[in-house]
């Protein structure tokens, strides 16, 4: 991998140009500064510059420096076209292999994740292979330990959910093997990690049917113990109300929806319908998740009330294939965060350090 440091250095700045980072005109690190942000020899750096410069990306001026060249759009395009070209002449056992162990993605979410997973390792001149863990700690563990076998020269990992982390996982963070984790993080644990501001984003959805007048506003979610997803969701509907000076019924909100785990809803539809008639007058939620809104709604057709008199929003939606969303929803950019994930995880292939936490923006669709 040694060979290729100096693609890593040039997609760094690609990406960097890609997020808006640097402009056309602005000045690009030089030689000397990309090679000691990078440890890396001065011959490495010079590699990669006169690479983008011969891809029309920047362009060098002798006692200047480089800039970013006018134009670099379509330049950009021609050399991912080209770098995807080269990587599919690659012997494929000289492509390092890449493991994702993932708890499973549909429609709603994770299949956008995981197409944007495989173009970017291909791009990269990687292969991936994917394991669906089903939520089974037992079958993560499995996953990891097959995979290690294998020879993968790295995982990326959405965790399942429980209340303890996994053993395996830890170890391998621990060994320095390379790690990067999707959709999470672990506290207290140095991990690179790629995932949505999910407590901005739920601040974000009840901050929205506050604003509609809402006060008395359920929140419906599965377990959140240990899965900092979940667990920053509810602190993000938490948080909105002591942000308005609200008071918050801690009754209002339900922890113990599983049907998005076990795969069966029949235990969950009664605590919902119960809800409901136990509590009448909340006619707003915040739900963590799209299948669980999906069943929220199911329950109030089944006590023959109109879904129009109540407001839900939840996070993710499939209602983006099929135009019209059913609810207000906070759409996560998949296609980044895969992106994100094979990036930083080339990056520790080829020794960098990289930072624990990369944040990917989301967006808020509003129910017209």
């Amino acid at each position: 991998m040694e060979t290729h440091l100096y693609k890593q250095l040039y997609m760094h700045i690609v990406h960097e140009i890609q997020q808006g980072k640097l402009k056309t005109g602005d000045r690009v690190s030089s030689e000397k500064e990309l090679a000691e942000q990078f440890g890396v020899s001065r011959i490495t750096s010079k590699k990669a510059l006169e690479r983008l410069a011969e891809a029309g990306v920047i362009k060098r001026i002798q006692g200047k420096g480089s800039f970013v060249a006018n134009g670099y759009t379509s330049s950009l395009e021609q050399m991912r076209q080209s770098e995807e070209r080269t990587n599919a002449e690659i012997p494929a056992q000289e492509r390092p292999l890449i493991g994702l162990i993932i708890p499973g993605f549909s429609d709603e979410y994770g299949l956008k994740l995981l197409q944007s997973m495989e173009k970017q390792s291909a791009r990269h001149g990687c292969d991936l292979i994917i394991k669906r863990t089903g939520g089974s700690k037992e079958d993560e563990e499995q996953a990891i330990q097959l995979f290690v076998r294998l020879g993968v020269k790295g995982l990326i990992v959405t965790p399942v959910h429980g209340t303890h982390y996994n053993a395996e996982l830890i170890r391998l963070v621990w060994d320095k093997f390379p790690v990067v984790l999707v959709d999470r993080y672990l506290k207290g644990i140095p991990v690179c990690s790629v995932y949505t501001d999910n407590r901005k984003a739920a601040e974000e959805l009840t901050l929205h049917l506050i604003g509609k007048g809402h006060q008395n506003i359920g929140y419906l979610s599965p377990p959140v113990e240990n899965t900092s997803a979940l667990e920053d969701r509810l602190l993000g509907y938490t948080l909105a109300f002591t942000r308005e000076g609200l008071k918050l019924d801690q009754d209002y909100c339900l922890t113990n929806i599983t049907g998005t785990r076990s795969g069966s809803w029949a235990e969950d539809l009664e605590t919902l319908k119960s809800f409901l008639e136990q509590n009448i007058h909340v006619k707003a939620f915040v739900v963590s998740e799209y299948l669980v809104a999906t069943m929220l709604a199911q329950a109030i057709d089944s006590q023959g009330k109109r879904l129009e008199t109540y407001d839900i929003v939840c996070f993710d939606s499939l209602n983006d294939f099929l135009g019209k969303p059913i609810f207000t929803h906070i759409r996560q950019d998949e296609k980044r965060m895969g992106e994100e994930a094979v990036d930083l995880l080339v990056s520790q292939l080829y020794g960098e350090v990289v930072t624990e936490q990369r944040i990917v923006e989301h967006r808020m669709i509003v129910k017209e």
